[in-house]
């Protein structure tokens, strides 16, 4: 199965899901958040193949998200401007990003992980 592994290094959320992914044998692609930032076609092919909706891919929790006050913007913005906004910065999409043919998964969570990858 093709894996690609979208992270920020720094995070200890994605430094764990690495890890995880590492102790089960699983060869996949790592690619930085920030060097490569997703693209608005990655993110409308993405936003696809997850059953959240937008305003749930973004990283709530970070500097970026605050700074430009999105916390009310997203519940009420258009498909279209969200998606621009998620492709703007790597800092503002939910991470890290486990993408595989099928599905792709926002956020480490193990049980998700575990029944898409290991089952």
């Amino acid at each position: 199965m093709n894996i690609l592994f979208i992270n920020y290094p720094k995070c200890s959320t994605c430094r764990k899901a690495a890890k995880w992914l590492e102790e089960h044998g699983l060869e996949f692609e790592n690619r930085d958040i920030v060097t490569e930032n997703p693209t608005r076609s990655e993110i409308l092919e993405w936003s696809a193949l997850t059953p959240l909706q937008l305003p749930k891919i973004f990283n709530t929790s970070g500097l970026k998200y605050k700074a430009l006050k999105l916390k009310d913007v997203v519940h009420v913005a258009a498909q279209e401007h969200l998606v621009e906004l998620l492709a703007s910065d790597g800092m503002l999409v939910k991470r890290p990003i486990l993408v595989t043919p099928q599905k792709v998964l926002f956020g480490f969570k193990e049980d998700e992980w575990t029944e898409l990858l290991l089952k």
